[in-house]
């Protein structure tokens, strides 16, 4: 993870924001959310904030992990390239790095693994080298993939989608299409339209899931679904478009 940047008022913010994003605020959602994934056995690395990249904070778009080879993205905003070098640096302590071509763009938010596959997300981010490029990284490690549109009316595939548990997936919907993802889950959780934030959960073993706080449809559908709930206020998060996943990279 990566401390939130005191420019984080100057954060992109297009899809959920309702006010200008505040780096105090944001900061304290950023620790309520570390403590709970600490909470849940997850032990945290935290990385400094950098003051040249207000979208810092998140680090899920930096890169993705493929069996301990980490893919550094080309992240596809302008405004944040330079975000993945620090993250390059900490990760090739424990980890492979592997570097993408150019003219490939790929947002880690736009990747869901899911079971023994890699959901990847073609969107105003990650362009179809970029997906391409992952494809071929995650069949030659022996995984499954599979492309997913991504309408404009969201930023990534994670932000309107996730996978809590084996067999199951979260949806938003009005982002998302049951002939998209239908075929790809023993079961899907479809979250309604005005709830589309809270698509976005982490889930751990014994079907216990972080969840946004404030969106009680959600927290219904989870709770007939069996699991048990933490929930999080990331509403100075949600102001620069991110959620739960944005601020982590799971490295396992």
């Amino acid at each position: 993870m990566r401390r939130v940047s005191p420019n984080f008022d100057r954060a992109l913010s297009k899809y959920f924001g309702t006010r200008k994003p505040d780096p105090v605020a944001a900061q304290g959602a950023h620790d309520a959310y570390v403590m709970a994934l600490r909470a849940h056995g997850t032990e945290v690395e935290i990385l400094d904030s950098l003051t040249e990249h207000p979208d810092c904070c998140f680090v899920e778009d930096c890169a993705v992990m493929i069996d301990g080879v980490a893919l550094i993205s080309n992240l596809g905003a302008p405004s944040r390239i330079g975000e993945e070098v620090a993250v390059a640096r900490y990760l090739s302590e424990g980890s492979e790095i592997m570097r993408m071509p150019e003219g490939a763009t790929l947002d880690g938010g736009d990747v869901v693994f899911f079971d023994d596959r890699y959901l990847i997300g073609l969107s105003t981010r990650t362009n179809r080298a970029g997906a391409d490029f992952l494809a071929e990284q995650v069949k030659a490690e022996g995984f499954e993939h599979e492309f997913i549109d991504i309408p404009l009316s969201t930023l990534h595939l994670t932000t309107v989608c996730s996978s809590p548990r084996e067999g199951t997936i979260v949806a938003a919907e009005g982002h998302l299409t049951e002939s998209q993802i239908g075929h790809l889950a023993d079961e899907v959780l479809w979250v309604p339209n005005s709830d589309s934030y809270a698509a976005n959960t982490i889930g751990y073993s014994g079907d216990r899931v972080i969840i946004a706080d404030g969106y009680a449809s959600t927290r219904q559908v989870m709770l007939d679904a069996g699991f048990s709930i933490t929930s999080v206020d990331m509403d100075a998060i949600r102001q620069a478009d991110g959620s739960l996943t944005c601020l982590s990279v799971f490295n396992r």
